[in-house]
């Protein structure tokens, strides 16, 4: 047990967010769908555990050089309790957002770096009621980059904090597409840089690299490749040892 231990990985602050986000979910949709008083209040301390273990994981973070906007328990806890709705609009799922990876003929990808938090990834955003998740991967990289674009496949389905893009709990349908016209721009509010790049010269920093790197630039060399997915953990809670 010792051994076993020993080889486990130690958990990291994206560890943190990640669990205390989940235990939030469950406790946001016991509240709503219980109407009963002590259950209510079993939830809300669960609310208040994953508040601590979030602000834990905002001060850590903030350490690391990445802002979080608060690091006060309450802070979370209260916004969790905003999103508490009742029934089926009560159940609490991750959100859904929308990427693309736009590769042209020089093998080239299409980046934008982030004006929230600096950061460059492929054009990405939420999803759009009204519009399908092809549509609103066109919609990102022309709202972004100026730069039209025509959906080929899905490439790539991935859990936002798992992958450690984001801190906010999201599925990422990722497509790639073709560029048809435009003009390389930035969007003044949501971006502060554009532009193409090679694989062997790629900008910093890049959000989650070492998992959708790879598998985007053999998509743009026309490789073929499978949709890239999240395997199954053993067990779910726990990072798999090295191997």
């Amino acid at each position: 047990m010792v051994g076993a231990v020993a080889d486990r990985p130690a958990a990291s602050s994206q560890d943190l967010v990640r669990w205390s986000e989940s235990l939030a979910a469950i406790a946001r949709t016991g509240l709503g769908f219980t109407e009963s008083l002590y259950e209510r209040e079993r939830f809300e301390e669960v609310l208040h555990v994953a508040g601590d273990i979030r602000a834990a994981a905002a001060a850590s973070l903030e350490r690391e050089g990445q802002p979080t906007g608060t690091s006060e328990p309450e802070g979370f806890v209260n916004e969790w309790l905003k999103g508490v709705g009742s029934g089926i609009t009560g159940y609490v799922t991750p959100k859904m957002a929308i990427g693309a990876v736009v590769g042209n003929e020089k093998g080239e990808i299409l980046l934008v770096q982030r004006a929230d938090s600096g950061v460059w990834l492929y054009p990405t955003g939420w999803a759009d009621i009204g519009y399908s998740a092809a549509e609103v991967a066109a919609k990102e990289v022309r709202e972004e980059t100026g730069i039209e674009a025509e959906p080929e496949r899905l490439i790539m389905v991935l859990d936002g904090l798992r992958v450690g893009i984001t801190q906010v709990p999201l599925y990422s349908l990722v497509f790639f597409l073709r560029p048809t016209g435009g003009e390389l721009r930035a969007h003044p509010l949501e971006c502060q840089d554009v532009g193409w790049f090679a694989e062997d010269a790629m900008p910093s920093p890049l959000a989650g690299a070492s998992m959708w790197k790879d598998h985007a630039f053999r998509a743009i060399r026309g490789e073929g490749v499978e949709v890239l997915f999240d395997r199954p953990r053993r067990p779910v809670w726990r990072k798999e040892p090295p191997a």
